[in-house]
């Protein structure tokens, strides 16, 4: 019987792989990505998420800050030394309150007396306060020319300057819509950081 060669030909060279298993899980996992992206914001989440969750609201301002409310009693003190007497008309105001005088001069009867509505006001954050002159008679009046004390001298400028040297920024001196009985402290917060939530601390200086 002739000697026959039944050996297996052998192939050379690198082992081809296959790549379906590779190509799946890329497939798989951009999805993964464009579902993630296009989700609404509430449902994401991104690491640190749960730290700023846990972050619990600052209590509801419902009074004037206590430096607010100390200067206010100051000024109180060194306009009767001038011989002015104020009446503080508002101190704080609710984002409620706020809403209301804002309807006024617009869906309600009166004039226009604010251009901001309820959180955007330095009053609901408890950091502003308004007022008003007394006159010897007990009237209470918002006269800018009015002279009380006949020093030559408009009261009503009197008080706003001496307000200034406490800390008050005064509304009189705003390039527009100037709320002349407007007194505020903001600490160097603005509106859009009140709304945040930050609050300048119980012991905080005016800037």
């Amino acid at each position: 019987m002739p000697d026959m060669n039944l050996s297996v030909p052998v192939r050379t060279g690198r082992r081809r792989t296959s790549r379906g298993p590779w190509l799946l899980t890329m497939m798989l996992l951009s999805l993964a990505g464009l579902i993630v992206l296009h989700s609404p914001a509430k449902e994401r989440f991104w690491p640190g998420d749960e730290a700023r969750d846990n972050v619990p609201p600052p209590p509801p301002v419902t009074s004037l800050h206590p430096v607010v409310a100390a200067k206010m009693m100051e000024l109180i003190q060194l306009t009767s030394k001038a011989g002015i007497t104020i009446l503080v008309t508002d101190g704080f105001r609710s984002s409620l309150e706020q809403d209301v005088l804002y309807e006024q001069g617009r869906t309600a009867k009166g004039q226009v007396v604010t251009n901001v509505k309820g959180g955007a006001s330095y009053h609901n954050y408890g950091l502003a306060i308004d007022f008003a002159l007394r006159t010897p008679k007990g009237d209470v009046i918002w006269d800018m020319k009015y002279d009380g004390n006949h020093n030559g001298k408009a009261d009503w400028l009197e008080v706003a300057g001496i307000a200034k040297t406490l800390g008050f920024t005064w509304g009189g001196d705003w390039k527009s819509f100037k709320d002349y009985p407007h007194l505020q402290m903001d600490f160097g917060y603005s509106i859009s950081e009140l709304k945040r939530g930050k609050r300048p601390p119980n012991d905080a200086s005016p800037k």
